[in-house]
């Protein structure tokens, strides 16, 4: 989309644009998607999101398309395999994380029916509208991002502090943290 106003973090990129452009605050209720974001941001942490991106088929691949069902049926002997996977940040502690989310995961369904209905009933009647004019203005959490993680956390998950759920939340569509002048944010916004 040449000519479009974008968020300036995706720069020219064509993965972060395309990224930015098609999934990056959309609304997600898929519950497999919301594994594959959860996943992809807890291995995220402490790295760049580009980083994610330019491996995210490599994890689609390694994680059984990010099946939460197959992952938390995953053994030491797995995290062994996937340390010499060399499309994959290769952190073991991350990796056992990936493990510990998905049983977490499934243990979240169990409970309330579905993730989707478990994590949007956080944000209410829908996605929360920012409007922000500066990359500056948008927070790296909130306490609202706060409380997501000590209740993830509480539910057995790893690699879920505040500053990786905000993120998620971004992610997912939970927030809407486009810029005011992104195409995008009118987008997202009128999906409210």
């Amino acid at each position: 989309m040449p000519n479009m106003n974008r968020c300036p973090w995706c720069g020219d990129d064509p993965v972060y644009v395309r990224y930015h452009d098609e999934e990056w605050g959309s609304p997600v209720h898929d519950e497999r998607t919301h594994f594959e974001f959860l996943l992809l941001e807890t291995q995220q942490a402490g790295l760049s999101w580009r980083t994610v991106l330019y491996k995210r088929e490599s994890y689609r691949q390694a994680f059984a398309n990010f099946d939460p069902e197959t992952i938390a049926s995953f053994s030491n002997a797995d995290v062994e395999r996937l340390l010499t996977n060399p499309g994959l940040i290769r952190n073991k502690r991350k990796l056992e994380a990936a493990i510990t989310n998905a049983r977490a995961f499934l243990t979240i369904q169990e409970r309330y029916g579905s993730f989707d209905s478990w994590i949007w009933h956080f944000a209410g009647d829908g996605p929360i509208v920012n409007r922000w004019n500066a990359v500056s203005q948008i927070p790296v959490s909130t306490p609202l991002s706060d409380t997501i993680s000590a209740e993830l956390r509480g539910a057995g998950f790893a690699f879920v502090g505040s500053v990786t759920i905000y993120a998620h939340m971004q992610a997912i569509g939970i927030v809407n943290d486009h810029l005011v002048d992104c195409f995008r944010h009118a987008e997202l916004a009128n999906y409210a």
